[in-house]
């Protein structure tokens, strides 16, 4: 079965501790895949507060997920604190990429890569939107 192949950034540019909560774990004893998805989307809120927006207004225009893509590395377990980095790749007129590496603080074990496509979206009108020349220099 082929597996999903992601090529990592070499530098992520934004950096936050997520701790893992105990309704993060699965019956396996360790982190869910859907936590990781969760913790993904902790860390994009986050990036985007860093630079003043929001989900819901980047620069004035919305953002919806077209695509995610996970590689799961290790385990992370309840206690744990995630070092979760991001950074913006593969810039369009429409949207672009986020790319996501979530490892444990402590013991710097790998725990997930990840990739979203992000689409900037006006839910107003319910159409894709340009990208604002703003957010298109902050993330460059």
């Amino acid at each position: 079965m082929p597996r999903i192949d992601l090529k990592m950034p070499p530098d992520f540019r934004f950096q936050t501790l997520i701790p893992v909560r105990i309704s993060d774990v699965n019956y396996g004893g360790h982190v869910g895949n859907d936590a990781i998805l969760g913790m993904m989307h902790e860390c994009r809120l986050q990036y985007f507060k860093s630079m003043g927006y929001s989900e819901m207004d980047l620069g004035g225009v919305g953002t919806i997920m077209a695509d995610s893509a996970i590689l799961y590395k290790g385990e992370a377990f309840y206690g744990d604190v995630i070092l979760a980095e991001i950074e913006p790749y593969d810039l369009s007129r429409v949207g672009f990429d986020l790319y996501y590496r979530l490892s444990t603080q402590s013991g710097n074990r790998a725990v997930a890569w990840a990739k979203t496509g992000i689409i900037c979206f006006d839910y107003s009108r319910r159409k894709v939107s340009g990208l604002p020349e703003e957010v298109r220099i902050k993330m460059s």
